[in-house]
């Protein structure tokens, strides 16, 4: 018994609840998320501190060759809570796949942020930074704009996601070609959009404020949850209505008040092509 409570009480406030998850739907999707977002964290948060310190063009380059081998390595997870429940509305997954793989990327951040600080102090290397906001120190301003920085950075890259990976062909090298466009666009985004990181990810928000804080505590501020997880999470919802609006399909099991707009144009197209 002592044993075991000891274990809980080393780890990561969060940890246990998260790796619960792991047998509510595929245990392989856990896994997959887990494994994704410590390669995701290693590559993408990496550069700046530990590659292209002193050089800002070979810090986009490592952060967009970190997108890239993140998703291919381990074969393409959400590592983000938003985009899990963006992807559950428009019924790419179902509601325990979902739930797994929040807890599988929850699970990731949580144990990813500890032991990059070990493997930095015991290399002399500079320790990862991640996305905060500092409720206490500052305006109802500033949080209205964190929570809009957040909201407009999710949707963009969803949006992003959905055009580059399903509307666009690339032809043979489609993956690499999409994959660093995605990329490329997520490093502008944390540059045009820095008032609460960014984070654009409900995970890393809290597991970093949870490393920051020693670990012992889930973040105990409403501005925190409202920040990174209503409005990265509503900014991905959002972007999956406006993309049903555009392509069609269902969202939450329900088709768009208006559109397709997509077959629209297919059938104007088709209609002027018989015309001529």
């Amino acid at each position: 018994m002592s044993t075991l409570a000891s274990v809980f009480s080393m780890s990561p406030a969060g940890l246990i609840l998260s790796v619960s998850t792991i047998n509510l739907g595929k245990p392989s999707a856990w896994v997959q998320e887990f494994v994704g977002t410590l390669i995701m964290i290693a590559f993408t948060f990496s550069p700046g501190k530990w590659v292209g310190v002193d050089s800002i063009y070979v810090e986009w380059t490592a952060h967009a060759v970190g997108v890239v081998l993140a998703d291919y390595i381990s074969n393409g997870p959400h590592v983000n809570p938003a985009v899990s429940v963006t992807m559950y509305s428009l019924g790419k997954c179902d509601y325990f796949e979902m739930y797994t793989r929040i807890g599988g990327s929850m699970a990731g951040g949580l144990v990813a942020f500890p032991i990059f600080l070990q493997f930095s102090e015991s290399l002399s290397l500079t320790a990862l930074g991640g996305p905060a906001f500092d409720d206490d120190n500052s305006t109802s301003e500033e949080a209205d704009m964190a929570f809009l920085s957040e909201y407009l950075a999710t949707f963009l890259l969803m949006m992003a996601i959905y055009f580059l990976s399903w509307e666009l062909n690339f032809g043979k090298y489609h993956y690499w070609i999409k994959q660093t466009l995605t990329a490329v666009f997520i490093r502008y985004l944390i540059v045009v959009f820095p008032a609460a990181g960014p984070a654009m990810n409900p995970m890393l928000g809290t597991a970093w404020a949870v490393f920051s804080s020693g670990g012992g505590s889930l973040p105990s501020d409403t501005a925190h949850y409202a920040i990174y997880w209503v409005a990265s999470t509503l900014g991905g919802l959002t972007s999956a209505y406006v993309y049903t609006v555009y392509a069609g399909g269902t969202f939450f099991g329900q088709k768009a008040m208006f559109g397709p707009m997509k077959s629209d144009q297919v059938e104007k197209k088709s209609s002027k092509k018989k015309k001529q």
